[in-house]
């Protein structure tokens, strides 16, 4: 069994021989996965009263207007789909095979372009299924979302170190890679908290400059640990 102290020791000393850029992958990874989604929050609740007077004058706007606000909302929701499947997702790969390849010599930033030259409709294909089967997971109750985040969890790896995996076949090793490993990967990460409550208190400061290389180098590692088990 892998110890979280060594792979935290080897995650850490590939970042920093690679610093800058490290920072900068992570930071990517950070807007792509996480940053989207809590602005969207923020808006939210900032916007409610805004929210109600809308709702009040679109009661007494003509059914045509209605219809054309509703149309036009849906397909700004479909670009943004389109966008993530077909431009985010396999960035988000290319991050994370930038990371493997950090572990053993400092990477070029021409990583990330990997899964838009090799591989790429598998690895769109594979990330859309991805999302999908952790989405209805987390849909249906918390539980099986989290299991099945973790379950999927080398899906991007696997999906760009191999030209010739299916979508379907990089979830199914994936899944057999953490079998036995999914507890101690949760204990992984809970390991980071320090990092990142200062994160937090610093605004994402600290993660910009130090948690979010450190912990996507870790993850690295831990894929190339399960990978030659």
């Amino acid at each position: 069994m892998w110890n979280r102290k060594e792979l935290k020791a080897k995650g850490k000393a590939a970042f920093q021989r690679n610093y800058w850029k490290c920072v900068i992958v992570a930071l990517i990874l950070t807007a792509l996965i996480g940053g989207g989604a809590a602005s969207g929050r923020g808006s939210a609740q900032n916007a409610m009263p805004e929210e109600t007077a809308l709702a009040e004058e679109l009661q007494k706007a003509p059914r045509e207007v209605i219809v054309a606000l509703v149309g036009a909302m849906a397909g700004v929701s479909l670009i943004g789909a389109a966008v993530k499947l077909l431009v985010f997702n396999p960035l988000q790969v290319g991050c994370k095979h930038f990371f493997v390849v950090n572990s053993d010599n400092p990477a070029e930033l021409s990583e990330l372009k990997r899964s838009f030259q090799s591989n790429y409709g598998r690895v769109v294909v594979g990330m859309f299924l991805r999302d999908l089967f952790i989405g209805l997971g987390m849909v249906l109750f918390i539980v099986p979302g989290v299991i099945l985040a973790y379950s999927y969890r080398m899906a991007p790896y696997i999906l760009a170190e191999d030209p010739n995996v299916s979508g379907m076949e990089a979830l199914s090793i994936s899944k057999q890679m953490m079998k036995g490993h999914k507890m101690n990967t949760f204990l992984l990460d809970l390991s980071f908290f320090g990092w990142f409550f200062l994160a937090a208190i610093t605004f994402g400061a600290v993660n910009a400059l130090w948690t979010g290389p450190y912990t996507e180098a870790t993850g690295a590692e831990l894929y190339k640990t399960l990978k030659n088990a």
